[in-house]
């Protein structure tokens, strides 16, 4: 009877969360629509300046034109390319610095204030100095994506190696497990969850750096278009490549959270 019961109360929790998820869902389609039809109206009543601002439909038709001519995926996945590769190399190279750092407090004691200083410093700087050093290319594009999201990462996730609670190591060491067995068996797990939500964070700041990469060096990419758009006073270009932009991110993002679904339910 007593697990009879507690079946009806699980499945009655799955219904309320299956029930808030279209909640949630339907009110964020709603937004979208509700914004692009108002931007729509305003630019065909003048409230926004029709030029500067374009409107959804010839954005859109922009869009469509550009897919069908077949130029758009070209610089889709160019940039698409250097993002993904930015996001990866800088989640992986963020975790095994703080990994490194967490091994060894004279190491973390003195990188801390270097990490600070380049964490404050303007990266959007770097471009130029990339750009000399490594060539005007793929590598310098995908450099700057890098060394936007390698700190975030490093501060983030070391902190939460930090801040596992104590009594894990403690019983851990009163077991005789070494600096590596510690580490695997408790601090990387409990430090996962944050882990997940850097990748979060990343997501956009790899789609800054490349995007600001390819304003300064591509020839190729949604950031070209952008700035070719503002050269030739075709604002419609430059919003459509922000649309591109925003829909692509927004994937990405869901594409992290159906990752952090799988790892919770195959880590716990």
């Amino acid at each position: 009877m007593k697990k009879l019961k507690d079946e009806q109360l699980y499945r009655a929790y799955q219904k309320g969360i299956k029930k808030e998820r279209k909640i949630v869902l339907t009110w964020q389609i709603s937004i979208a629509v509700l914004f692009f039809l108002c931007w729509e109206i305003s630019s065909r009543l003048y409230i926004i300046d029709p030029l500067l601002f374009s409107s959804p439909s010839k954005i859109f038709d922009l869009i469509f034109t550009r897919i069908a001519n077949g130029s758009l995926f070209v610089h889709v996945s160019v940039t698409l390319f250097e993002t993904l590769l930015g996001f990866l190399i800088g989640t992986i190279g963020g975790v095994l610095i703080a990994t490194s750092l967490w091994y060894s407090n004279r190491f973390a004691n003195i990188m801390d204030p270097y990490l600070v200083i380049f964490n404050a410093m303007p990266k959007v700087a770097l471009g130029p100095i990339l750009i000399v050093a490594l060539g005007p290319g793929y590598l310098s594009i995908i450099a700057m994506g890098f060394i936007i999201s390698v700190i975030v990462t490093t501060l983030v996730v070391y902190r939460a190696f930090l801040e596992v609670d104590r009594n894990y190591t403690m019983v851990l060491r009163s077991f005789g497990a070494n600096q590596s067995q510690i580490f695997k068996e408790a601090i990387f797990p409990a430090s996962l969850p944050v882990m997940i939500s850097t990748l979060k964070v990343n997501v956009g700041l790899s789609w800054v750096g490349v995007i600001v990469g390819e304003y300064l060096v591509s020839k190729q990419g949604l950031g070209y278009l952008i700035i070719y758009g503002f050269q030739v006073f075709d604002f419609s270009l430059v919003m459509a490549s922000l649309v591109i932009i925003a829909i692509l991110a927004a994937l990405m993002y869901k594409g992290v959270e159906k990752l952090e679904a799988w790892l919770m339910k195959h880590t716990r």
